[in-house]
């Protein structure tokens, strides 16, 4: 029998971002304690601007943002948000939408899944993703297990389960 395997990655559903940034511009134009603020959100490039002008409008523009995120199923942990900015006479801030495993993580979830992980189950990294293969379909599930109560810096998901 030939081995089953599945792939380890962090992907993130760029239509899904892009609703949310919608719905959060939209809420953003019609809450009256944004009203007068200059506040707005947008794409800008590969990054999503925000902008407001006083530090804690631009703040609660990223946190409206980040519950629309949520509300659509995507992990904060993808989101690279940085610090308010002042230009001019407004705040900025500038998050962008972090996709793949590095190499230096990736290592980590092999080494996991090496130490903790039940014997004959093999990692591999492969490009940004990491393809987790065994003979036994219960070991698979056992590592996917493993993995969801591991607290890592960056999103997972579980796919090509075959």
């Amino acid at each position: 029998m030939a081995d089953s395997s599945f792939d380890i990655v962090s992907k993130v559903e760029r239509q899904e971002v892009d609703n949310a940034l919608n719905q959060a511009a939209k809420e953003i134009s019609q809450r009256y304690d944004f009203k007068g603020t200059g506040a707005s959100i947008s794409w800008s490039g590969e990054k999503i601007l925000m902008e407001a002008t006083g530090e804690e409008r631009v703040k609660a523009i990223l946190d409206v943002f980040q519950s629309k995120l949520v509300k659509r199923g995507i992990s904060l942990k993808a989101l690279d948000a940085g610090e308010p900015q002042l230009s001019g006479k407004e705040y900025k801030i500038f998050a962008s939408i972090e996709e793949g495993i590095s190499q230096e993580n990736a290592k980590k979830v092999a080494k996991i899944i090496r130490d903790e992980g039940p014997k004959g189950v093999k990692a591999q990294v492969q490009g940004d993703e990491l393809r987790v293969s065994s003979k036994s379909r219960d070991d698979l599930q056992a590592v996917q297990t493993l993995l969801k109560g591991q607290d890592f810096d960056f999103a997972l998901q579980f796919v090509n389960y075959r």
